[in-house]
């Protein structure tokens, strides 16, 4: 579904250029359920956007499917990406001044679903998700947990590929944090394909792989080893 080669994002001022990405190649399978990993700084959220379709990048390649996505306008990348996938954040991002049901029916408004169908899918996948009863209420209303069900439902609701996850526990207790990992773990089920960005090594675990990042490029786990033993060593000698 996804595969990068030789990826590169510099980010440029009149004083620095910071190398988020470097050199990034890797290849994510439809239907898989990937965990992206690395210290602060190295490059996650700046690959997921890549992913998601919401930057562009300074080298290399990008291929969305089997379509070659490097060069996309704004308004190229725009459309495929409100047709093919859906975002998940640790903020979660709803609109306070819309309702559960209004917040989880922008994205076919923006797709120019009819009104019946609109109502028909929101109230289903509000169901599949538990927050059916919330319907009507706003998102200052909602705990922490029922929000990010909320926010899931919106990514979702517009039958996506492809769900980006941002963190989606980070701002959440345990138990909802283990509950919105049980949701996502059942859209995988289902068949999404799904690239979640965490810190937790617990979240990580229902993924069936983990991609490492360090300093905007991929590493194995026998590199970070590698890098901790320097450490240590040069540690040791001071």
């Amino acid at each position: 579904m996804i595969r990068t080669e030789n990826l590169k994002k510099l980010y440029t001022t009149d004083e620095i250029e910071t190398t988020a990405l470097d050199d990034v190649s890797l290849e994510i399978g439809t239907g898989e359920f990937v965990a992206v990993m690395g210290p602060s700084g190295c490059g996650k959220s700046t690959l997921l956007n890549v992913i998601g379709l919401l930057d562009d990048v300074t080298g290399g390649r990008y291929l969305f499917g089997d379509v070659d996505v490097t060069s996309f306008s704004e308004r190229q990348r725009a459309a495929l990406r409100k047709k093919n996938i859906g975002f998940v954040f640790q903020n979660f991002n709803l609109i306070d001044e819309l309702t559960v049901f209004e917040n989880v029916e922008l994205p076919l408004l923006y797709q120019g679903v009819s009104s019946a169908e609109r109502k028909m899918r929101v109230e289903e996948v509000l169901e599949r998700m538990q927050i059916g009863h919330r319907r009507n209420h706003f998102p200052q209303q909602l705990s922490g947990g029922q929000q990010q069900r909320v926010a899931i439902s919106r990514a979702v609701v517009g039958d996506p590929g492809l769900i980006l996850a941002d963190e989606p526990t980070g701002n959440l207790d345990s138990k909802n944090g283990e509950e919105v990992m049980k949701l996502l773990t059942g859209l995988n089920e289902s068949g999404t394909t799904i690239v979640m960005v965490t810190h937790s090594p617990i979240d990580s675990k229902y993924a069936h792989r983990i991609i490492n990042l360090l300093d905007g490029r991929v590493v194995t786990g026998a590199d970070i080893a590698n890098l901790v033993d320097e450490a240590d060593t040069a540690e040791s000698a001071l």
